[in-house]
């Protein structure tokens, strides 16, 4: 259509034209892409346990046992046993009364956040806030208020000014843990105290920091030490760390109910099938009791990678996790950068507006446990060439 062809050639003008990459092999530190093997520094399969064999026989078994598809929505015919098994381990480990499980992220923020504020909720979002949040948020029709990122003077400047209006009936501050473009952490510890402070409630987004963050992979409020938990809401995914596929919120049981009636992209979704929760259970009973070295090569190799990348003299950003950006800028450059990697046999797509600010393109470098002290220096090796030099944090040169 022509409308369409015209808006497309827009995009590719403007380098947002997006197209697809096939990988044939399954999600590890090196993967087969147009037939060639290369490194994979784009994964969020952080302890490498998407092709665990643990996992993978209890999907077998449950495939054998309940077949695939779930065959209804889970208020229809759809609520098997390991959808109800998956619940309560996930309540077990993020230490709460109940759990929900959803079939992605995106469902869960779309689903969660109409639930619980309505447009007598004023809401309090970080302004890097994930797309999901965003238009969870959009979706809930509450007024909202953003606070510059990881702002707390910001935020409790606006809580403030907040408390006067008698319309509000529920305060609500929204916030990843882990920011999944730049790699920093939310200040949790703080915003826990300014919602006791302001009587909030404080919904975060653990998707990128369950499993990796804290001494038993809990997340964000484990890392932080935060142990009261009655008026925080939880929302993580089963497809990072994991290595499997959903999305859950956990928190006091009557919350969990609430959502349970009134989220639209629970109620009308078919759910995950059977086998999916079986290797989630599994997942989870390997990052709580198995995992603890693989956590421990994680950050060994987060170390290794952004410490030889800011001795290079690269852009890294606020990064304190296994999320590293290497910040380009125009997303042109950004692009041929990312190809100049493939052609080296290095796999990290370009990332791009609208999933960054303009003027922001950069590449995102995902380490994981599985990858060799070899890898992480094939990957400085190809940044920075023979012959090749830094001018203020950008590459010049063949790479672009």
């Amino acid at each position: 259509m022509k409308e369409f062809r015209e808006e497309l050639n827009i995009l590719k003008e403007k380098n947002l034209l997006r197209k697809f990459t096939c990988i044939d092999s399954s999600s590890g530190p090196k993967i087969a892409v147009n037939g060639k093997t290369c490194l994979n520094f784009s994964s969020n399969d952080y302890l490498n346990l998407s092709a665990h064999p643990e996992i993978v026989r209890a999907a077998i078994g449950a495939l054998k046992k309940y077949g695939f598809g779930s065959g209804a929505s889970r208020l229809m015919s759809g609520t098997y046993l390991p959808h109800v098994k998956l619940e309560e381990r996930i309540a077990d480990f993020k230490k709460t009364q109940a759990a929900l499980v959803f079939n992605t992220g995106y469902a869960a923020n779309t689903g969660i956040i109409p639930a619980v504020a309505g447009d007598d909720a004023l809401i309090f979002s970080d302004e890097l806030n994930h797309a999901s949040i965003v238009d969870g948020i959009r979706l809930s029709k509450a007024g909202t208020k953003i606070y510059r990122h990881r702002d707390i003077d910001h935020l409790e400047s606006l809580l403030r000014k907040s408390q006067g209006n008698k319309t509000i009936r529920r305060r609500l501050i929204i916030t990843d843990t882990v920011f999944s473009m730049d790699g920093d952490i939310a200040p949790l510890g703080d915003i826990v105290s300014l919602c006791e402070k302001y009587d909030a409630l404080l919904m975060i987004d653990d998707a990128h920091g369950t499993g990796v963050l804290g001494e038993k992979g809990r997340g964000g409020l484990e890392h932080f030490g935060v142990r009261k938990r009655d008026r925080i809401i939880q929302m993580g995914t089963l497809s990072k760390a994991l290595g499997c596929f959903g999305a859950f919120v956990a928190g006091p049981k009557e919350l969990i109910n609430l959502v349970m009636s009134k989220a639209r992209s629970f109620i009308y979704s078919t759910a995950l099938p059977p086998a999916v929760c079986e290797a989630g259970i599994t997942a989870f009973d390997i990052v709580e009791f198995g995992s603890g070295q693989r956590r421990k090569r994680l950050w060994e190799n987060r170390r290794r990678l952004h410490e030889g990348l800011k001795g290079m003299g690269y852009e890294t950003l606020h990064s304190e996790t296994p999320i590293i950006p290497v910040l380009i800028g125009d997303s042109k450059d950004a692009l041929q950068f990312g190809k100049y990697l493939l052609r080296e046999k290095i796999f990290v797509p370009a990332i791009r507006p609208p999933t960054v600010p303009e003027g922001t393109c950069r590449l995102r470098l995902s380490v994981t446990a599985a990858h060799s002290d070899d890898d992480i220096d094939m990957i400085l090796e190809k940044l920075l060439g023979p012959g090749e030099k830094l001018n203020n944090g950008k590459l010049t040169g063949r790479y672009l």
